[in-house]
């Protein structure tokens, strides 16, 4: 899910998580990717910032099970291992172990 595509509000852009969160479960699908970029600054984005913050927040509250961010998306962190052994086609994801810092993967 590109939740930068069109270069969005933080507030637009958090519309679109909610949505395809809301949209991923009643399809029972088990794991997103999103995309959030990384931020023109060269320090993180707004947009980067805010979808990780809800995402600790849902994790907090129950609502999905685990995310990682895209930089520690691989077989070295307890977060990545959780996701992939639920959804073992996520090993074969491009993202995977290429430390990106504008994704985060999601465990519905």
């Amino acid at each position: 899910m590109n939740l930068e595509a069109g270069m969005p509000a933080v507030e637009q852009a958090r519309t679109h998580l909610n949505m395809a969160l809301r949209g991923a479960k009643a399809n029972r699908v088990r794991a997103l990717k999103f995309i959030h970029g990384y931020g023109s600054s060269g320090k993180g984005g707004a947009i980067r910032a805010d979808v990780r913050a809800q995402l600790a927040a849902k994790k907090r509250s129950g609502q999905i099970r685990e995310f990682v961010p895209g930089e520690d998306f691989s077989p070295f962190d307890s977060r990545a291992r959780t996701i992939v052994a639920a959804c073992p086609s996520l090993a074969k994801d491009s993202d995977y172990s290429k430390v990106n810092h504008g994704v985060t993967v999601v465990l519905l």
